[in-house]
């Protein structure tokens, strides 16, 4: 669910822009936890050799998924290599519900993360919604500073 516009949140250094289930505070530490879901990837030709590297990694890791194959390979030299530039979304702003952005007044984007199957992730989708326009209609978040609003979810 995008709130705002998350340009603004964006590194124009990055190369290759990646939400994570778990942000650890250090958006250029390859220990966080990637979800690429939610991505911004600026074409040149290193992210072009990543998508390259990160397809052919089906072969070096068959069966997983693509989200995890690329959680081993931005560990392989290869990717030190290029030189690629990997930033990882501040869950501050590109909250979900593995760890939801905790303040209503910065969050640009929320992904149905750490949910499983579709009725759970539409549920809950639904109701972070719900979260969301009682947010933007309050009269607190019109008139106080500092009101930081409040997630009801993950539900489901």
């Amino acid at each position: 669910m995008w709130s705002r516009d998350p340009f603004s949140q964006f590194d124009k250094d990055a190369d290759f822009h990646v939400s994570c289930d778990f942000f650890n505070g250090n958006p250029f530490d390859l220990r966080n936890l990637p979800n690429t879901g939610f991505s911004y990837v600026k074409s040149n030709e290193k992210t072009i050799q990543l998508y390259k590297f990160w397809y052919n990694s089906s072969i070096t890791y068959p069966g997983i998924h693509d989200q995890d194959a690329f959680n081993k390979i931005k560990f392989d030299p290869f990717i030190q290599h290029l030189g690629l530039r990997i930033r990882f979304f501040d869950t501050a702003y590109f909250g979900g519900f593995c760890q939801p952005s905790r303040d209503l007044n910065k969050v640009c984007t929320m992904h149905a993360n750490c949910c499983v199957g579709l009725e759970n992730k539409v549920h809950d989708i639904g109701i972070m919604l719900d979260d969301w326009q009682k947010y933007v209609k309050s009269i607190v978040n019109q008139t106080t500073e500092g009101h930081k609003g409040s997630w009801t979810v993950p539900q489901l």
